[in-house]
């Protein structure tokens, strides 16, 4: 009975600890998106991100988070743009190098929600319903809640069956709530 008393005194306080330092909130942005490892000439093409943040920190050095994010990604060619809407879940690492200052990696698991593949390539290619990418990034959080980020995110996996990766950088204010 004893330990059992001891074990949950522990869980509780450890839960109670993480807890005051959970960050919840939500952050937009802009994504500078193009597709790489395809024959052609394809430009960049600018959209937006939007979503939500959950994370905590496990020390005064090491914190995890995860996102829940709208992604407009794609890439523009002579007659056309490619449009790829994404439902993205990064889930990285935070390493704090000072005070709020924090650089951070992960994997990225991205579901096409929206693509134009059909009204431009007919039946000759099909965007991928899933995309892997990694996540490298730095961000600051600033007081009364605030946080800015800068993330590159390089797909692992192609958008098509004949290729072609995503690469995307991200810029990207947020506001957390707790």
């Amino acid at each position: 009975m004893k330990k059992l008393i001891l074990v949950a005194i522990v869980v509780l306080f450890s839960t109670t600890t993480f807890a005051q330092s959970l960050d919840l909130g939500l952050k937009a942005g802009v994504n500078f998106a193009n597709i790489n490892d395809v024959s052609g000439d394809l430009d960049g093409r600018t959209g937006f991100v939007v979503g939500a943040f959950v994370g905590g920190k496990f020390n005064d050095k090491i914190g995890m988070q995860a996102d829940l994010l709208y992604s407009q990604q794609g890439a523009d060619f002579d007659i056309d743009k490619i449009d790829l809407n994404y439902v993205n879940v990064p889930v990285v690492i935070k390493y704090f190098l000072v005070k709020g200052l924090h650089i951070h990696a992960g994997p990225q698991f991205g579901f096409v929600v929206d693509d134009n593949f059909d009204d431009i390539f007919g039946d000759i290619a099909e965007a991928e319903s899933f995309d892997l990418s990694g996540v490298a990034g730095v961000g600051y959080d600033l007081p009364l809640g605030l946080r800015i980020d800068a993330r590159y995110n390089f797909g692992l996996s192609d958008i098509t069956d004949d290729g072609g990766k995503n690469s995307v950088v991200t810029l990207s204010l947020g506001y957390s709530f707790l």
